[in-house]
C-alpha cells in the first residue's frame, strides 16, 4: 500500500476532527435552537441523542477510513465484498462535501465581514432597525459578498496547500485552542453582566414545562424532541465521509470509541460555552434568546452596542465565529482534495482545479441573496436554503445510514471487520451489547429523522 500522510500527534487528530464537527452549528444554530425550545431541558435531551446516535456513527466513519487508508472516494471500493455496489455512494459523499462548501464559504465570509464591522465601530450608535438594515444591505451587495467568499476560500486552500502536518494540522491546532480560549473569556464576561443570573437559570436549570410548551402555550414536545435529535445528529457532520478521511490519517495505537468520545466532548463543550456567552447576555439586556437565525447577526450586535467596550467584545465573538467556520472549511477542503489525490492527482493540481471549481460553484449562493433573489423553491426557500436542504435533510442522514449498514451488514464490510478495526489499540472499546441497537434500531431512528424533515418542509 502506498505511503499515506499521517497526523504528527493524537492531539492534532482530535482537534482537527473536532474542528470539522465544530462549526456554525455549534456557535450559531445550537444557541438559538436551545432558546426556541426551552433551555436546559432541551440541552439534556440533546446530550442523550448525541451519545446514542452521533458517537456510534462517528466510530463507524473513522473505522472505514482507518481500515481503507482512503477517502470516501475509494474506501468503499477497497472494503466492500466483491460484486457489491456500496462504492456507488462515493459519489454521494463527494457531492455532499461540495454542496456543503457551496454555501458554507459564503456564510463564513459573513463572519469575516462582521469582524471588521465590529472592530471598526460600524454598529456604534445604531438602533435595532439600523442593525437589521446593515445585515440586509450586506446580503444585497453581490460584489462585497463575492469578495468575502473569495477571501475565506483562498485562506482555506492556502492552508491545505502546506500539507497535512505543516498546514492543516499545525494551523487548525492553533486556531482551535484560540477558539476555546476566546470563548472562555467571552463566557466569563457574559456571566458577570448585571442581570445575567436569569439567563444562567434558563440555560442550566431544567424546566420541562419549557420543553413541552412554547410562550404561546402550544404543546411542542414532539417538535422539541425532533429538534434535539436532528441537532445532535447534524452537529458532527456525519454521513459524507468528512470524518472518515481523518480516520485514514491515524495509526492503530488507539481504539476509535475513545477518540470519538473525546471529539464529541470537545464539540459539545464548544456548543455549551456558546450558550454561556449568549443566554446571560440576552437576559441581561432583555432580549428574547429564541429569535432564530437573526440571533447572531442582528440580536447580538444590538447587545454588544449596549456593553462597555462593546466593539472589542463583539469583535472577539465574531473571531470565534470565524474560527468555527474556518475549521470546518479547512477540514472539508482537505476531504475534497483527498478525493482527487486518491484518484491519482497531486496536491497542487487538486488545489488548483478544486479551488477554481468551488469559487464558481459558490457563486449561486452569493447571487441568490441579490441578483438571483427572485429564484426560489417551493417550501424550501432561496438557493442557499436548497443547498442546505440537499445536504442536511438528504445526504447527511442517508449517508449515515449507508455507513451504518455497511459496518453491520453481512453483505457489507460486516460487524466482525468493523469491531476489529474500531477496537484496535488501547482505550475505550465499542460496546458489544450495542450490536442489536446499531443494527436494527439506530437505522430506523435516522430514517425517522429523514422522513420528519421532509414532512416539516412539504406537509
Amino acid at each position: 500500500m502506498e505511503q499515506r500522510e499521517k497526523f504528527s500527534s493524537r492531539l492534532g487528530f482530535i482537534l482537527i476532527s473536532a474542528g470539522c464537527a465544530i462549526g456554525l452549528g455549534n456557535v450559531w444554530r445550537f444557541p438559538y435552537i436551545v432558546g426556541q425550545y426551552g433551555g436546559a431541558a432541551f440541552v439534556l435531551v440533546y446530550l442523550v441523542f448525541l451519545i446514542c446516535m452521533g458517537l456510534p456513527i462517528m466510530v463507524m466513519e473513522f473505522s472505514v477510513g482507518r481500515a481503507s487508508r482512503k477517502s470516501a472516494a475509494r474506501s468503499f471500493h477497497l472494503l466492500e465484498p466483491e460484486g457489491t455496489k456500496w462504492h456507488w455512494y462515493s459519489w454521494g459523499a463527494m457531492a455532499g462535501n461540495y454542496l456543503l462548501m457551496m454555501f458554507y464559504t459564503t456564510v463564513g465570509g459573513w463572519m469575516l465581514a462582521y469582524i471588521f464591522k465590529m472592530f471598526t465601530g460600524h454598529f456604534t450608535g445604531l438602533d435595532a432597525t439600523a442593525v437589521t438594515d446593515t445585515f440586509n444591505n450586506m446580503l444585497a451587495e453581490p460584489v462585497s459578498m463575492m469578495i468575502w467568499m473569495l477571501v475565506i476560500t483562498i485562506i482555506g486552500f492556502s492552508i491545505c496547500s502546506m500539507g497535512l502536518q505543516n498546514g492543516v494540522e499545525r494551523i487548525t491546532k492553533v486556531m482551535m485552542l484560540a477558539l476555546l480560549g476566546l470563548m472562555l473569556v467571552l463566557a466569563v464576561r457574559s456571566v458577570t453582566l448585571d442581570g445575567a443570573v436569569e439567563g444562567l437559570k434558563f440555560y442550566l436549570v431544567p424546566n420541562f414545562h419549557n420543553l413541552m410548551y412554547n410562550a404561546e402555550g402550544d404543546f411542542i414536545l414532539a417538535e422539541s424532541v425532533y429538534a434535539a435529535m436532528s441537532q445532535s445528529f447534524f452537529t458532527l457532520s456525519l454521513g459524507i465521509g468528512a470524518m472518515s478521511i481523518f480516520g485514514s490519517y491515524i495509526d492503530k495505537d488507539r481504539s476509535l470509541m475513545g477518540e470519538a468520545l473525546s471529539i464529541g466532548i470537545l464539540d459539545t463543550s464548544v456548543a455549551l460555552i456558546a450558550g454561556l456567552i449568549i443566554f446571560p447576555a440576552c437576559f441581561a439586556f432583555g432580549v428574547n434568546p429564541g429569535q432564530g437565525v437573526g440571533l447572531v447577526f442582528i440580536t447580538l450586535p444590538n447587545i454588544f452596542n449596549q456593553m462597555p467596550m462593546g466593539n472589542l467584545w463583539g469583535g472577539l465573538f465574531f473571531i470565534c465565529m470565524f474560527f468555527a467556520a474556518l475549521s470546518t472549511i479547512i477540514a472539508v477542503f482537505e476531504n475534497i482534495l483527498c478525493f482527487a489525490m486518491d484518484l491519482g492527482w497531486g496536491r497542487k493540481k487538486a488545489i488548483a482545479v478544486n479551488g477554481i471549481a468551488l469559487l464558481l460553484l459558490s457563486m449561486p449562493c452569493v447571487l441568490g441573496f441579490n441578483v438571483w433573489s427572485h429564484i426560489t423553491f417551493p417550501h424550501i426557500g432561496n438557493i442557499q436554503d436548497l443547498e442546505d436542504f440537499l445536504v442536511s435533510n438528504n445526504l447527511l442522514p442517508l449517508g449515515s445510514v449507508i455507513y451504518l449498514l455497511f459496518c453491520v451488514s453481512k453483505k457489507g464490510w460486516g460487524w466482525d471487520h468493523f469491531i476489529a478495526e474500531a477496537d484496535a489499540g488501547k482505550g475505550l472499546k465499542f460496546p458489544s451489547w450495542a450490536r442489536p441497537y446499531v443494527t436494527w434500531i439506530l437505522p430506523l431512528i435516522i430514517l425517522v429523522i429523514f422522513v420528519i424533515g421532509y414532512m416539516q418542509k412539504f406537509v
